[in-house]
């Protein structure tokens, strides 16, 4: 991606699963790269396991922090049917980032939606590219289902533009001072990410 244009990235998923953290770690990193930096987000009864998206854009000069559907280069999907949900978002040259661990919202669980049978096969019909892994396996292995959003920052590290690095400093900088004793979980939960969208 070119530092000369907007770079759209929409992250989507369930309340509780980081969503809005990792917006925040994406927009902070933007601006210690010099970027000027729009974010929005969309919580549904966010703590209660509700639908979260959050629109990150950044860019030379950035005016509306929405992306415009067809418009996102990057979706992450923290949940495979919430990543479907926002698939059309997704430009045609974009790229799909999705956990594949399932955890269904409770208009699920209410009778209200209804959860698709097969969401990473629909996302592939749509022929855009995608990474399906578990990263939510990946956090339970290294203790703390948490790691979760730390591991889909990793994951999409390399297609951004700035480097991985600053991406990586700034989540374990916010944990240096609070929590030093999460700093070493993190770079591994970071590195496990950039290794599985591989």
């Amino acid at each position: 991606m070119s530092e000369n244009k907007i770079t759209n990235i929409l992250v989507a998923g369930i309340g509780g699963q980081g969503v809005m953290t990792a917006a925040e770690v994406l927009s902070q990193t933007a601006l210690s790269q010099g970027f000027d930096v729009k974010k929005t987000e969309v919580a549904g009864m966010a703590q209660r396991g509700g639908v979260v998206t959050s629109h990150v854009r950044f860019g030379a000069q950035v005016l509306s922090p929405a992306i415009p559907p067809g418009e996102a280069d990057i979706l992450v999907g923290f949940e495979p049917a919430e990543a479907l949900r926002w698939i059309s978002h997704l430009r045609s040259s974009g790229v799909a980032m999705i956990n594949t661990t399932r955890q269904e919202p409770p208009v699920v669980s209410l009778g209200l939606y209804d959860y698709p049978e097969d969401p990473i096969g629909e996302i592939a019909k749509t022929g855009v590219e995608y990474h399906a892994f578990d990263a939510g396996a990946i956090a339970r292995d290294l203790g703390n289902f948490k790691l979760v959003n730390t591991v889909m920052l990793g994951a999409i590290s390399e297609l951004l533009p700035f480097p991985a690095e600053a991406l990586k400093n700034e989540i374990l900088d916010r944990f240096r001072g609070r929590k030093p004793e999460l700093v070493e979980i993190n770079e591994k939960a970071f590195e496990l990410g950039r290794q599985a969208s591989l």
